[in-house]
């Protein structure tokens, strides 16, 4: 009976231990109601969150980010502009010559009425003021009462910010003339989950947010057509292409619009008088928005992008899974392009061929980032990389590309950065890459690379199904690297821990070589430090080939093949021999050219007589 008791103890306790490490995450409600100056680029707001912590954990502080802050000189995105050796041009003025470039910070120059800034009026938990303190783009709130885990805390925000001369994503009078673009514009609370709070500060680089509902209120010169993340509430009240109804607007000068944003991780918006704003409705319900400046040179590309945008999202709910949202807006504003909750901003578009690649990139995020949400300053990776893969993918299949194949610049970029010393580990913090090119290195083609190379080593189908089956398992859950490989790993069967330690926390190459060919025998060797299961293609004297497969022992399994399998070969040995039926003409190693070995000179033999 006592041990029985004990027994009964002991489980109990393990069940328990598993329930506290259970999966949850933090949730918001925001509600808030800004006013917006269009003549000084000013706003103020009000801001009610309701904040429920799931987590296990009792907390004492949270933490908000305040974005616009970085847009002042002495910030530390400052900073960082005047310390790297490669600084993003956006961002600065080149005051030396092409041949000796000299960088200066443009934010360094900002004047007063320029900078932006968020400050905090007041703050209140629960009715009461509270104690906190601003250190540069985070703000620090000392809770009056601790706020146990399955508790509830509402705050009440006054704010005030000034929106930035547009520098990065954010800010105002873009280059092509748009007015507002407002990401990254209000008191965000900063992401707890089970490794802690994630309060980096904003060095222009990625983000990572909670999520929750969000009912927003603008008011704003009724001139000013607004685009936005969420379901706007009284179309009818504001017209500006939102109803095909004819509204009158009284004789206020402000227009008032609310929109609802229900399950995302961020808001954001633009706004501008001069906006076209067409609207399309895809087969199966979603409203694609788009809103562009009213200029001629604008009008074709931006019209010509409309169907293709359809065909792009359709394309990632086929092979993703199906964008949960009814609604996608495509914006012109910001520079370059950015993704947001159920938006992007997009800049430029005077011809086709400038926007739509970018178009279909962002589109991608609305699934990697926007709704899987992996946090994209620690693994920018999963998120950059993976938009990257589907939207080349999209890109070759609608714009009649090639197909299939991995793309010849990513690998060439990849080839370059470790050549020239620019192979850092994908586990480094977005912001703390030692230069840029190696974080955009990094992050778009090595981590785009990661899924090419998955192909090879799991098969194409296997990828395929992954790639769904991931998407379903941890939408809206903040997926982690490991989470991928193990949906990988369940869909194929195959062991992948070797390939993410591999090729994410080292800055290990792939390099194999053909030793030797002799008579009918062949010996290949693994030059660098990354093991590789071996595709190896042999052309006979006689005019015959046949493919063969070397299994990597670690993996535990194989992709499908029809080539002949060999023995597996084990990361110890770094030479490997096997023998063929008949004499030998030539033979290569990785004939599909997917596996990233950064010397292929020695990857091809053939008998000169």
């Amino acid at each position: 009976m006592q041990r029985i008791l004990l027994l009964l103890l002991i489980t109990s306790n393990f069940l328990a231990a598993q329930n506290n490490t259970s999966y949850w995450q933090q949730h918001v409600d925001y509600t808030m109601e800004v006013d917006v100056d269009v003549e000084n680029f000013q706003f103020k707001g009000a801001q009610k969150l309701i904040y429920t912590n799931n987590s296990p954990d009792t907390l004492n502080k949270v933490y908000y980010h305040l974005y616009y802050n970085a847009f002042q000189p002495g910030s530390e995105m400052d900073a960082r502009l005047q310390s790297v050796v490669d600084p993003d041009n956006r961002m600065v003025n080149n005051i030396g010559t092409n041949e000796n470039p000299k960088y200066e910070s443009r934010i360094a120059k900002l004047r007063p009425s320029e900078i932006g800034y968020i400050n905090i009026i007041s703050l209140k938990q629960n009715g009461e003021n509270v104690i906190y303190s601003v250190e540069g783009t985070i703000l620090e709130v000392n809770l009056n009462s601790e706020l146990k885990s399955g508790e509830k805390v509402t705050l009440e925000m006054l704010f005030e910010g000034q929106v930035p001369k547009l520098i990065r994503r954010a800010g105002r009078n873009s280059e092509d003339g748009i007015a507002l673009s407002m990401s990254q514009w209000f008191p965000k609370m900063a992401e707890y989950d089970f490794e802690g709070w994630h309060t980096h500060p904003y060095i222009a680089r990625e983000f990572h947010g909670v999520w929750g509902n969000f009912d927003v209120t603008i008011h704003i010169d009724k001139s000013y057509t607004i685009a936005a993340t969420g379901y706007l509430q009284n179309p009818e009240e504001v017209g500006h292409g939102y109803t095909n109804k004819k509204v009158k607007h009284g004789k206020d000068e402000k227009l008032t619009w609310q929109f609802k944003a229900p399950n995302v991780h961020d808001f954001a918006w633009a706004a501008d008088p001069e906006y076209v704003h067409d609207i399309r409705t895809t087969i199966n319900g979603t409203k694609l928005h788009f809103f562009y400046k009213n200029k001629a040179y604008y009008k074709k590309a931006w019209k010509d992008l409309q169907p293709l945008t359809e065909q792009a999202l359709n394309y990632f709910n086929e092979n993703i899974g199906e964008y949960p949202y009814k609604q996608y807006s495509v914006i012109q504003g910001g520079d370059g392009g950015m993704e947001y909750a159920m938006c992007t901003l997009v800049a430029g578009g005077k011809t086709l061929g400038s926007i739509v690649g970018t178009v279909f990139h962002e589109l991608a995020h609305s699934w990697f980032q926007q709704v899987l949400a992996t946090n994209e300053s620690k693994h920018p990776w999963m998120d950059e990389g993976f938009a990257t893969y589907i939207s080349e993918l999209a890109s070759d299949v609608l714009l009649k590309k090639k197909e299939g194949k991995p793309s010849d610049k990513n690998y060439e970029g990849y080839f370059y950065g470790v050549k020239n010393n620019m192979n850092e580990p994908l586990t480094t913090h977005s912001d703390r890459y030692k230069i840029n090119t190696s974080y955009y290195i990094g992050s778009y083609t090595k981590g785009s690379m990661f899924l090419n190379q998955l192909n090879y080593i799991i098969g194409e189908e296997n990828v395929k199904k992954t790639i769904k089956k991931y998407f379903q398992d941890f939408k809206f859950k903040h997926p982690t690297p490991n989470d991928f490989k193990r949906v990988a790993e369940k869909v194929s069967g195959i062991q992948l821990d070797w390939y993410l330690n591999e090729w994410i926390e080292t800055s290990n190459t792939i390099d194999y070589a053909i030793a030797m060919v002799y008579n009918k025998e062949i010996t290949l060797v693994r030059v660098g430090e990354i093991p590789m299961p071996m595709d190896v293609f042999v052309t006979y004297l006689d005019g015959t080939s046949e493919n063969f497969y070397i299994p990597l022992r670690m993996m535990h399994g194989q992709k499908p093949t029809d080539a002949t399998v060999l023995k597996d070969w084990t990361w110890a040995e770094q030479t490997y021999t096997f023998n063929v039926q008949k004499k030998i003409k030539s033979v290569q190693i990785d004939p599909s050219l997917i596996m990233a070995d950064i010397q292929r000179n020695n990857n091809y033999f053939e008998r000169k007589h």
